[in-house]
Parts: C-alpha cells; sequence; structure tokens
C-alpha cells in the first residue's frame, strides 16, 4: 500500500489560517483506526498503541465492523503526551500496511 494512499483526516479540520488547534497535553485523545476485516487486525492496532502510551487500557476498545463486513474500524483512546507522540503513532500505524485512514 502507497503511503501517500492513507489519509489523516485531523488535516481539514484546521483553521483557515493553516495552524492545527492548540492541544493541551498531556490529555485523553480518541482515534479511529480503519483498516481491512481481519481477525488480527484490532490485536495489530493494540500492540502499535501500546508501544506509544505504555499505560494503555485496551478494556475499553471498540472494534466496529462496515456496512458489508470488508473494513473494521477500532476506537480507542490513549493519553497524548505531545505532538511527537502522535506524529510518531500515525506513522507506525501506517507503516502496518494494514491501516486506511486515522481518525
Amino acid at each position: 500500500m502507497n503511503p501517500k494512499s492513507l489519509r489523516d483526516l485531523r488535516g481539514p479540520g484546521r483553521p483557515a489560517g493553516g495552524k492545527p488547534p492548540k492541544i493541551t497535553f498531556p490529555c485523553r485523545y480518541p482515534l479511529k483506526v480503519v483498516g481491512d476485516a481481519a481477525e488480527d487486525f484490532a490485536a495489530t492496532v493494540c500492540q502499535v498503541v501500546s508501544r506509544h502510551d505504555p499505560d494503555f487500557d485496551a478494556s475499553n476498545l471498540k472494534v466496529v465492523a462496515s456496512r458489508n463486513g470488508r473494513f473494521q474500524s477500532v476506537r480507542l483512546t490513549i493519553r497524548a503526551t505531545g505532538e511527537a507522540q502522535l506524529q510518531a503513532l500515525f506513522v507506525e500505524l501506517k507503516a502496518t500496511g494494514r491501516v486506511h485512514m486515522v481518525v
């Protein structure tokens, strides 16, 4: 999968000035990770997220299948400590080759 084909949907919500909205770190940060449906997709996402948030609690994880069952979204919340952490997490999720979108 070409990394350029992946979309970061957080971008379009930015103000007209082009600067991202201010986030006060640390904070609880919700994520939705979308990829092809597979039995181990949620586990793969959890492994990556755990490397970036050692205190990640997978018990609040929610997996939702698409209407036709082709895709899955994994909804979770992490403890974000900074922009660098979020960027590294996003890059590693994309590098799995299984993630289509991170919202």
